[in-house]
């Protein structure tokens, strides 16, 4: 249970982040278009990635030997550290969203989502590189549990986010709350740091 509760934290902590994809999810909730199936595209992406990384390093780890796993954990040291200087740089950021309401086919809002998705190189580097890293030394079945909670955060962020943004919107943005977000990210991935940081060392 512990791997699925770290799962959902760090997936919540890496997607609690202002970009392109997540205020497209913002804007359609707003726009009262295609709410269901853009979360629906976002989350169920974000699965498959997750996934994907987890056991692309699953199945790749035999064939790692100390100086390849040496310096993936380095990158993941790296990615880390840039991930919270970048957290630390957006303690003032103003996110402003565009409220104006267009119509558009749900084909065109579908290939719409899957570009803000897949054109995105964050999404791989958080899903793919650092949750497949980061899980490398896992057992298997606590791999599959880390993974379900990065899943579940991916969903109940997007569905959230895209049903609830009039109310949202009001406060994100607000700089304060993202400052308290931004707390709570940096906190965590400093502490997830340290971990990688001792785990190498030893």
């Amino acid at each position: 249970m512990e791997y699925l509760i770290l799962g959902f934290i760090t997936g919540l902590s890496l997607i609690l982040a202002i970009g392109a994809q997540n205020i497209f999810v913002i804007e359609q909730g707003l726009k009262k278009q295609y709410i269901f199936l853009v979360c629906f595209v976002c989350s169920v992406s974000d699965l498959i990635l997750i996934l994907l990384g987890i056991f692309l390093f699953h199945y790749f780890i035999q064939y790692f030997n100390s100086t390849i796993e040496l310096i993936f954990n380095i990158l993941l040291i790296i990615f880390l550290i840039y991930f919270i200087y970048s957290k630390i740089k957006s303690f003032n950021s103003k996110v402003s969203f565009n409220n104006e309401v267009q119509e558009i086919s749900k084909f065109n809002i579908f290939l719409k989502t899957l570009g803000f998705t897949y054109l995105n190189p964050h999404v791989y580097s958080d899903t793919v590189f650092f949750l497949g890293n980061f899980s490398k030394n896992f057992i298997l079945n606590q791999k599959i549990l880390f993974g379900i909670g990065a899943s579940i955060a991916s969903f109940v962020f997007f569905f959230v986010i895209g049903y609830l943004s009039k109310y949202l919107s009001q406060y994100a943005q607000r700089e304060k709350v993202w400052k308290i977000i931004n707390i709570f990210i940096i906190s965590f991935m400093s502490l997830l740091t340290i971990f990688v940081i001792l785990e190498t060392v030893n």
